[in-house]
């Protein structure tokens, strides 16, 4: 095969190793999680307490594995985040945990036109020929029509992740705004159909 054309950093996070938290380890993530839903910063707003916390498929990069969580809040509002940690070795445990929460009043039970309700989060960088940097971004969620089977991050019709649907749920990692590119999460049938297509950016979905 001839050289690419064109360096992108393809399928660069490790598939979903795990099923989603259950038991003592939804305990402790659930803590760590809850324990940043403290931390949050509101401007004063009473966002209301966390909910039920839905997990997503987990994605490990850079030896740091990200499980993605959503909760809806008393109030009507959505607490979406992550827990980051150094995945357990031969005779060890998970260490150096961290999250990252954020909140905001868009929820698909308010956006009942939604196909697809997802998260982002930048998580890094990767820089390409001449110093072109993609950001690195963290996507999760679940979609909102029926017949899914697999999700993809597309960046300029080039697919750079793929994640199947684990309880309907999805986790990608895949580069983003790479030289004026932005990433298409794109939804596909078990017959490679597609049944939806968002982008990240509030703009482009207000356009379609």
């Amino acid at each position: 095969m001839p050289p690419e054309q064109r360096q992108l950093p393809r399928f660069a996070a490790e598939p979903p190793q795990e099923a989603l938290p259950y038991g003592r380890w939804e305990e402790r993530l659930r803590g760590e999680f809850l324990t940043g839903c403290l931390a949050l910063e509101s401007d004063g707003e009473d966002l209301g307490e966390p909910g039920e916390i839905l997990w997503y498929p987990d994605r490990t990069w850079h030896g740091r594995t990200y499980v993605p969580a959503t909760s809806i809040t008393s109030n009507g509002n959505e607490l979406f985040g992550y827990v980051r940690f150094i995945p357990a070795e031969e005779g060890s445990d998970p260490r150096d945990f961290w999250t990252h929460v954020d909140f905001t009043d868009q929820t698909a039970e308010s956006n009942p036109g939604w196909k697809m309700d997802i998260c982002d989060e930048v998580i890094g960088a990767w820089r390409g020929p001449g110093g072109a940097a993609a950001a690195m971004t963290l996507v999760w969620g679940r979609p909102l029509v029926a017949g899914g089977r697999i999700v993809t991050a597309q960046l300029d019709g080039v697919t750079v992740d793929q994640c199947q649907l684990l309880e309907e749920r999805f986790t990608l990692i895949a580069p983003d705004d790479y030289r004026q590119e932005l990433l298409e999460i794109k939804l596909w049938s078990a017959k490679d159909q597609e049944l939806a297509s968002e982008s990240l950016y509030e703009e482009d979905q207000a356009e379609q």
